[in-house]
């Protein structure tokens, strides 16, 4: 990790991950301002932890060194960034714009491009982690951009990471949160297969978790999800209605690759039971219920 410097910054998005990414940029000493769609939300993160509240995207932008953004889709992103007071209007030459929205590579390239006839530059950084990660400053970040831009940042976004590291050019962040959803997708249907199967077979499911997480079956959805899956338990972050928004993701951009991906595209269907099962809020380890309804 390089040495952290002191940086003014912007976050934009105050969501269950932005909320506390922008607290560890204030812990960590950054002069922050955030700006939030629901101002009343701004205005409660500026009681809790001080810093400036703005009041348009691009009010928020003016005058910082780098802006954070964290939104929900990539109607969202445009909206906040090239749309009417928008955070690009703000921007100046040489700043940087991190984007940890989980989106499209395209929104991610098409924004870059923006960025540069402006002169500053645009770095696409989702992340992966969840809530929990978020609130514990220790997200995982995999980015897009110039390495230039990203030397700069990186100090910044280690605030509220435990790694970070880019990827290739714009787009690159976007497309290694792909295959980390596709990955996510596939272990939590086997594990919830695992632990259906093993009900019906009578086993002792935290016994048989306990020795299996030691060998090759071993995983983080395992370890941090087996025993409240097997409990009925879903309400650990990340929702079923933002996994499906992920899936969708990419699932259309393997279209446009020709990549084949038949497990995820069937996962995504099986979160589509979930959510007629009234699951939309679950988080995503909820797939288990579909197969003990």
């Amino acid at each position: 990790m390089k040495r952290e410097q002191r940086m003014k910054v912007a976050f934009l998005g105050l969501g269950v991950m932005g909320y506390p990414m922008a607290r560890h940029l204030k812990d960590k000493g950054h002069a922050v301002t955030v700006y939030n769609r629901t101002a009343a939300k701004a205005d409660k993160w500026v009681s809790e932890n001080g810093g400036r509240a703005a009041r348009t995207p691009r009010e928020a932008a003016e005058g910082q060194e780098i802006v954070f953004a964290c939104v929900g889709n990539d109607d969202d992103l445009r909206q906040i960034t090239t749309g009417d007071d928008g955070a690009f209007l703000g921007m100046g030459q040489g700043t940087i714009f991190v984007d940890h929205t989980t989106a499209s590579a395209e929104v991610a390239r098409e924004l870059d491009a923006a960025a540069r006839s402006k002169g500053f530059a645009f770095i696409d950084a989702p992340v992966s982690g969840g809530q929990a990660g978020a609130e514990n400053g220790v997200l995982t970040v995999m980015c897009g951009g110039e390495a230039d831009a990203y030397a700069r940042a990186e100090p910044v976004i280690m605030s509220f990471a435990r790694a970070s590291r880019l990827m290739g050019p714009a787009g690159a962040g976007q497309l290694t949160k792909m295959i980390n959803q596709i990955c996510i997708a596939g272990v939590v249907q086997g594990l919830a297969e695992g632990i259906h199967f093993g009900k019906k077979a009578g086993l002792d499911i935290e016994a048989v978790l306990d020795v299996i997480s030691k060998g090759a079956a071993g995983s983080w959805q395992m370890e941090n999800r087996g025993k409240t899956m097997n409990q009925g338990k879903f309400d650990f972050g990340f929702a079923v209605d933002w996994m499906r928004k992920d899936l969708s993701i990419v699932l259309n951009e393997a279209r446009k690759s020709g990549a084949s991906l038949p497990l995820t595209a069937l996962v995504d269907q099986f979160y589509a039971d979930v959510q007629k099962m009234g699951g939309n809020r679950w988080d995503t380890s909820s797939l288990i219920a579909r197969l003990e309804k």
